[in-house]
């Protein structure tokens, strides 16, 4: 099922149980651009979550993270959560929900064709992978398979060719499990339950910095989010990601400025403010460090 706006929740002719309905017995595709929605705490099914243009928040597991360009979220089957987008500009976002039994004969298939997949600890067999709710890079490689989605949904409709690039989607969020399931192994821990609890805290961590990068988030809050101590946040952190907190928001301050330098005209004041960077000096020494150059020379070579 293909569909191109959101439901408006708060509608009085809004009928919950139908729309809901859906994802029990069809994969459903959601291609939309959209202002001021919001969907309240409710049930979801096992779904893919990623944002073209703009930004949309989530509320999951009692925090909130927002998603933006570059990035996605996996919900698991079950998962409580809620979502919203808070702004008059249009966002464009695209989610997929997965029909519980395609799901799980894609993910029966391809883990059985794994050998090395057979002792992961979040799956078993006759049971959905459990994905970490934590926000991931869009890969190069995803980028153009959910680009021929989407043009196979915008010339076509909802076809079988759609449900092979859903399966294909399927398929690579494994690959986001394996992924995790490494990082899982750098944890300075002895019992497998506590490597994976100090990932999902440190996963916690990072996600706050995505979303709240522009605020200066301190160390200290950083480790009340993620219940972990200021010296236990550091060490696990640069042992899972290879950085230290204070390194990986620079990162992220200077991924947001390169993509406005390329996208927009943006001055160079408000890329700076934009970015969470305090002045424009120390926003350029930070950027001319990381990408050899000046900011402006490296707008110039990539228009």
């Amino acid at each position: 099922m293909y569909l191109t706006s959101l439901p408006d929740h708060s509608s009085p002719d809004f009928d919950e149980d139908l729309h809901f309905g859906r994802f029990k017995t069809h994969n459903v595709v959601f291609n939309t651009l959209s202002s001021y929605s919001f969907c309240d705490d409710h049930v979801g099914c096992l779904s893919f979550k990623t944002i073209l243009k703009g930004e949309e928040w989530y509320g999951v597991n009692k925090r909130r993270l927002a998603i933006r360009p570059g990035q996605f979220l996996v919900l698991n089957d079950e998962q409580h959560y809620s979502c919203k987008i808070d702004t008059h500009d249009k966002v464009r976002g695209l989610s997929v929900f997965f029909q519980k039994d395609f799901a799980a004969r894609v993910f029966d298939d391809t883990l059985k064709s794994e050998t090395e997949l057979l002792d992961n600890p979040f799956y078993s067999n006759n049971k959905q992978p459990e994905f970490f709710q934590t926000l991931n890079d869009t890969s190069p490689e995803l980028q153009l398979q959910l680009g021929k989605l989407i043009s196979q949904l915008e010339h076509n409709g909802y076809d079988d060719g759609t449900e092979e690039q859903l399966v294909f989607l399927l398929r690579y969020l494994i690959s986001t499990l394996k992924s995790d399931t490494k990082k899982i192994a750098g944890v300075q821990a002895i019992k497998p339950s506590s490597k994976i609890e100090i990932y999902r805290r440190l996963c916690i961590a990072k996600d706050f910095l995505h979303s709240t990068f522009t605020e200066k988030p301190d160390l200290k809050l950083l480790g009340s989010m993620a219940c972990l101590s200021v010296p236990q946040l550091i060490r696990q952190f640069k042992s899972v990601f290879k950085v230290t907190p204070h390194q990986y928001l620079i990162r992220i301050k200077l991924k947001q400025a390169a993509d406005l330098l390329k996208n927009t005209d943006q001055p160079i004041h408000e890329i700076t403010w934009g970015s969470g960077f305090e002045n424009e000096s120390a926003f350029c020494r930070a950027f001319k460090s990381a990408y050899g150059m000046q900011p402006l020379t490296f707008r110039k070579m990539h228009r």
